[in-house]
């Protein structure tokens, strides 16, 4: 017979960035250290693969989610720093493409950490008004991988309070995977709450486990 410990499955974590850091630093008063974050999922929950999820703005990147392929960053950022130079540019455009660089450049680090980037192009909506919206709801995208990578994993630790996930986690409850929630709680619906019960935790507590210290030598600069 099989040791346990050597068959049980691994437990994985799925971080849907807009509900977890949702205006970032501004929000939480805090700026986050994912090298600190990624390491903290690997060695308090033994998470094996950290999925996340975040949108993306490609301005014209030859891109489709048909193709059913990720977004190559490297292309991505090199497409954005060639629009740069386009001396016909705005101000206003200059500011907002190097912000999107930036951007970009963050999502190389978070690779080079160990995260598992599902990232989706921002699309951009007008209503009758005139009005412009952007959007890059990735709830569906998260779903889809809790569900696709079910028989891989023990439990899951889930790092967003959004009460549209709580259909997918109630039936992995049912299945017998644990589920760990780990977020805001001012930003967590109630029945995310009651779901994981004795199982939620308050990210604010990581706060001297996860911020970003300013003074370190070999500073990690990022957008929180």
């Amino acid at each position: 017979m099989k040791d346990l410990f050597q068959t049980k499955k691994p437990i994985y974590a799925f971080i849907d960035a807009a509900n977890l850091f949702y205006k970032g630093e501004k929000s939480l008063g805090w700026k986050i250290d994912y090298k600190k974050l990624a390491d903290y999922l690997k060695n308090r929950y033994k998470a094996k693969e950290i999925y996340y999820y975040g949108g993306i703005e490609i301005h014209d990147y030859p891109y489709s989610s048909l193709d059913y392929q990720p977004i190559d960053l490297s292309e991505l950022i090199t497409h954005l720093e060639n629009k740069l130079k386009n001396n016909e540019l705005g101000e206003a455009e200059i500011i907002i493409l190097g912000m999107h660089i930036k951007r970009a450049k963050f999502y190389k680090k978070l690779e080079a950490f160990g995260y598992k980037l599902q990232l989706k192009p921002v699309k951009i909506y007008k209503d009758d008004s005139g009005n412009t919206t952007k959007k890059a709801n990735c709830d569906v995208d998260m779903t889809f991988d809790l569900m696709k990578y079910i028989s891989k994993y023990s439990g899951v630790v889930v790092l967003s309070g959004d009460g549209d996930f709580v259909p997918v986690l109630s039936y992995l409850k049912h299945k017998g995977r644990s589920v760990t929630i780990l977020a805001r709680p001012e930003r967590t619906a109630k029945e995310i709450k009651k779901l994981a019960g004795s199982d939620f935790r308050d990210f604010h507590y990581l706060r001297e486990i996860l911020k970003y210290n300013d003074n370190f030598i070999n500073k990690r600069k990022g957008p929180v």
